[in-house]
């Protein structure tokens, strides 16, 4: 059964139909079916609320540059689908991705005529991954989670040379627990017995259930250890950092928060060289400074400044809302945003509205998306200056035009609409 690119896209989310279903019984089944290409390879496992995506992103980069063709599985995507599944900075073709989808599909067929549910669509795409990192041959796999870790697909691997957890706070509270130390046990499920784990520092309730995982599965506990992080510089073309041992690392994206990321990575890279992988300073400078992570504090214009941001929950903007303080003090700010109607928006609009310049709705390219009218009402609490755009563009367009020399340029509330401003960029 051969499939085109367009014709594996519509097979892939069709599967949406069948919900999302946290536990590991069936991608263990479709895995099975497939011959189980993850058994062959190994991982850099990755469980969060925020920063997955940039630790992974950082630590991807370091081990491309010590060498090792490294795969890296993230989500969601921006502007292409095959952004999900990288090897290096090379995304899997369309024409991969249909060849390999085909094979998925032929099992999931298998599965569903012998009984068993149909795959999900995290599920189909989890196993493609798999299949593609395993066909290529890869040295390491940075797997990044989709929700939660404990039953989450990605966690149907054995014991990986190391899993990482970035910070943790409250976001999809209706499936991982309403308190921080619910959501840290589903993170927590990454944890394996004997394994190798570690921490990105952070509060004290979510640490107290990450090290007593830990404990109960003889895994040996690690931490980045933040005190150490020393900033030199900062700016819209990027910082210069130390940490532990290392002078003046630089990176290009913005915000404090992505120095902890970095040094998240740096440490992981510690690690793995412990382990055997041949990483060297060189490895981890070079690496961490063309790491690239779109949409997260991505300068689009300089004049006027346009920053476009995917915080999507309340720690997400709090972070946004001190970077642009320490990054544009005392500037007038314009704030354009769209988000999912699953997310705590009104907390993120109390953190980011009071005191901006103007306020402006607009709605997400999703079936989920709150309406423009609702998110325009409740910053009009906060904001006298509130209108609503009927698209992405005439938001961004409009605001380019109208904005003072002084004036900053935030998108932010959804990853699911930096890729329509990205494109308008030619990105």
């Amino acid at each position: 059964m051969k499939m085109t690119y367009e014709e594996a896209l519509t097979y892939i989310h069709s599967a949406h139909k069948f919900g999302k279903k946290l536990g590991l019984h069936n991608i263990g089944k479709l895995l099975s079916l497939m011959g189980n290409p993850q058994k062959k390879l190994r991982f850099v496992h990755i469980a969060g609320t925020n920063g997955k995506g940039s630790t992974s992103a950082f630590i991807g980069s370091i081990l491309s540059e010590a060498g090792y063709k490294t795969g890296i599985y993230t989500s969601p995507y921006i502007q292409r689908f095959t952004e999900r599944i990288r090897i290096g900075n090379d995304e899997i073709t369309g024409s991969e991705l249909a060849e390999i989808t085909a094979v998925v599909k032929n099992c999931a067929e298998k599965m569903t005529q012998a009984g068993e549910n149909h795959p999900t669509e995290f599920e189909i795409i989890t196993a493609i991954a798999f299949e593609y990192y395993y066909r290529k041959k890869c040295d390491i796999v940075v797997l990044e989670t989709g929700l939660g870790g404990r039953f989450d697909s990605t966690n149907i691997i054995d014991v990986p040379d190391l899993a990482v957890i970035t910070s943790i706070s409250l976001d999809h509270t209706e499936r991982l627990g309403n308190t921080l130390s619910e959501i840290a046990f589903e993170k927590a499920g990454i944890i394996k017995p004997g394994g190798d784990v570690l921490l990105y520092s952070q509060n004290r309730e979510a640490e107290q259930v990450i090290e007593k995982a830990c404990i109960e599965r003889g895994a040996r506990l690690h931490r980045a250890d933040f005190s150490s992080i020393v900033l030199h510089e900062f700016g819209i073309d990027g910082q210069v950092f130390s940490y532990g041992g290392f002078d003046r690392l630089r990176i290009g994206l913005l915000g404090r928060h992505q120095t902890r990321n970095a040094a998240v990575a740096v440490t992981a890279a510690l690690l793995l060289a412990q382990k055997g992988y041949a990483i060297t300073e060189d490895n981890i400078r070079k690496g961490l400074e063309t790491t690239k992570w779109p949409g997260r504090l991505e300068v689009m214009s300089r004049k006027p400044v346009l920053i476009i941001d995917g915080a999507h929950n309340p720690e997400g903007a709090s972070v946004l809302k001190s970077t642009l303080d320490e990054y544009f003090p005392g500037r007038p700010v314009i704030l354009i945003m769209g988000v999912a109607a699953d997310k705590d928006y009104m907390t993120m609009i109390k953190t980011m509205v009071p005191g901006c310049k103007k306020f402006v709705a607009v709605e997400t390219l999703t079936d989920r998306t709150l309406p423009a009218e609702e998110l325009a009402r409740y910053a009009g609490i906060y904001c006298k200056n509130v209108s609503i755009n009927d698209t992405i563009e005439e938001a961004v367009n409009t605001s380019l035009k109208t904005a003072g020399a002084d004036d900053v340029i935030c998108a932010f509330g959804s990853l699911y609409f930096m890729g329509a401003i990205r494109s308008m960029f030619g990105l």
